[in-house]
């Protein structure tokens, strides 16, 4: 496969901060990669730089060719960002957003009215381009950034967490739209706070404090997980959890909504331990069972193993 992003040893320092940290990773061509990591990991950052925003403290990148800092006016016809504050003009309709974008990126001739009909046919937004974007909802108004990044056909698209706080039903909307640009062959690079979302990309990265923890397909980097996830399911899980976090010899454990995740090593004698101290505790338990890790349980093993250290599961 052809090689659309390449990133060597890529590094960004706010004074003494860093916030990318000598990153490595490279995406192919009509590949779908997704950075995943919590607030302050350095997503966003990471997106500013290979869109020719900011220049980094040192290191390289390239996007379709062009080097991030010497060919950075020239990278941005070839790509589209849509920022977490994508910005679009509340007091314009979708129509008049839509021709302003288009116009900054000089896209001219027959062909721009035929884009436009497309664009809001494939988003679903037709219905509403005479509304101001000011009073659509937030699912419709990361539609119509989406449309905005995408008027010029680029070659690259660079989303950063581009559903974040949106309803699940315009989640799968947008998804279903960066599946049909899948089809025409557009890389796609996203940055994701949802995991679910994080499990449709080919490829994931998890980042913490400016580093690459660990990148590969999701399948793959699930197996980086070391032991077995117990679930417990009580009607008190944040006290089931406090009490199984400070327990020695229960295995780490961590809240997850209803449920409490507890990793080990050795299973069977774990429940068996569970059991004792909920049931000492006075903690009913609904039920437990042996679970597939989520990626969050991925990233919270990962983290523990690296211990500050750099792992890869493929570059």
């Amino acid at each position: 496969m052809r090689e659309t992003i390449r990133v060597e040893n890529l590094t960004k320092n706010f004074g003494p901060l860093t916030a990318v940290d000598d990153l490595t990773l490279s995406v192919n061509e009509g590949e779908i990669y997704g950075i995943v990591g919590p607030d302050g990991a350095g997503k966003s950052t990471i997106m500013r730089l290979l869109t020719a925003i900011m220049d980094p403290t040192s290191g390289n990148a390239w996007v379709c060719g062009h080097h991030v800092v010497k060919d950075g006016e020239a990278l941005k016809e070839k790509i589209g960002y849509m920022s977490q504050q994508f910005g679009l003009y509340e007091d314009l309709t979708v129509m008049e957003n839509i021709h302003f974008y288009a116009d900054i990126y000089s896209v001219l001739g027959k062909g721009r009215d035929e884009k436009i009909a497309r664009l809001l046919s494939f988003s679903n937004l037709a219905p509403f381009k005479k509304r101001l974007a000011g009073n659509l909802s937030g699912g419709m108004k990361q539609k119509l950034g989406l449309v905005c990044a995408l008027i010029h056909t680029p070659k690259v698209l660079f989303l950063d967490e581009p559903t974040n706080g949106v309803d699940p039903l315009s989640r799968r909307d947008f998804w279903r739209i960066l599946d049909q640009l899948l089809r025409e062959n557009v890389t796609i690079f996203l940055s994701t706070a949802y995991l679910d979302e994080a499990e449709r990309c080919h490829r994931i990265g998890l980042i913490h404090n400016g580093s690459l923890l660990a990148s590969g397909p999701p399948h793959e980097v699930k197996k980086l997980m070391r032991g077995s996830i117990i679930q417990v399911r009580t009607l008190q899980p944040r006290d089931a959890f406090h009490l199984l976090r400070d327990r020695k010899g229960t295995g780490s454990a961590s809240l997850f909504g209803d449920s409490v995740h507890v990793v080990s090593d050795h299973p069977d004698p774990t429940i068996e331990d569970i059991k004792s101290a909920l049931g000492s505790a006075g903690i009913q338990i609904l039920g437990m069972r042996i679970a597939e890790p989520s990626l969050e349980d991925i990233f919270i093993s990962v983290l523990a193993q690296e211990n500050g250290a750099t792992s890869h599961a493929d570059q």
